[in-house]
């Protein structure tokens, strides 16, 4: 009984080897990512299929490609994803490598926003842009002061409310915030900016 026990043990870590292998060599076949096991009786034994493009940018664009494709007005000759595409660069370098300095001010916040190279562009073209777009919505009173080596962005408003909201956004939750980016990512795809 023992020896009927041990060969179990035995043949079920073999079988969690191999399968372990098997998916470390997908991983290293495929960028990384393990293969998906196929699922047997759907859509022709593969399963369901992913609905992320697997990048944020890439999910952006093709979700307009998806509009501007299924809207017979579309005017080709002005579609221009490639300025939505540094459009996006700019956001991702805004979002993830600006070094932000948030200090409280009377009614809001006062965001000191530094970068280099490309990242120092994007601060330079995005924060003045949303600044403008910001201004006034909400009761927010927004600023974009230029500087050398970036932009000091003021946020505040005259609603003790509205300070504890941008108060507690801090500068990417004050980027985020309005529902414009989506219409502007259109027009500029459209090729209307």
């Amino acid at each position: 009984m023992r020896w009927i026990a041990l060969t179990a043990v035995a043949a079920l870590l073999a079988g969690a080897a191999a399968f372990a292998q098997n998916m470390d060599h997908g991983a290293r076949m495929h960028g990384g990512m393990p293969m998906p096991m196929p699922m047997h009786g759907m859509s022709g034994g593969m399963g369901p299929l992913p609905t992320r493009p697997g990048q944020d940018a890439f999910g952006a664009v093709q979700e307009i490609v998806g509009m501007l494709q299924a809207d017979p007005a579309t005017d080709w000759s002005k579609v221009n994803l490639d300025a939505l595409r540094v459009h996006l660069i700019d956001m991702n370098e805004v979002a993830l490598h600006a070094d932000a300095v948030v200090e409280r001010i009377d009614g809001g916040i006062r965001i000191v926003v530094t970068g280099t190279g490309r990242t120092l562009a994007a601060i330079q073209r995005m924060l003045p842009e949303h600044a403008r777009e910001m201004n006034g919505k909400d009761g927010w009173v927004m600023q974009a002061e230029p500087r050398p080596d970036g932009v000091v962005l003021r946020v505040t408003a005259a609603d003790p409310k509205q300070t504890a909201i941008i108060r507690g956004l801090g500068f990417i939750g004050v980027m985020a915030s309005g529902g414009h980016h989506q219409m502007h990512h259109l027009m500029m795809a459209r090729g209307a900016m």
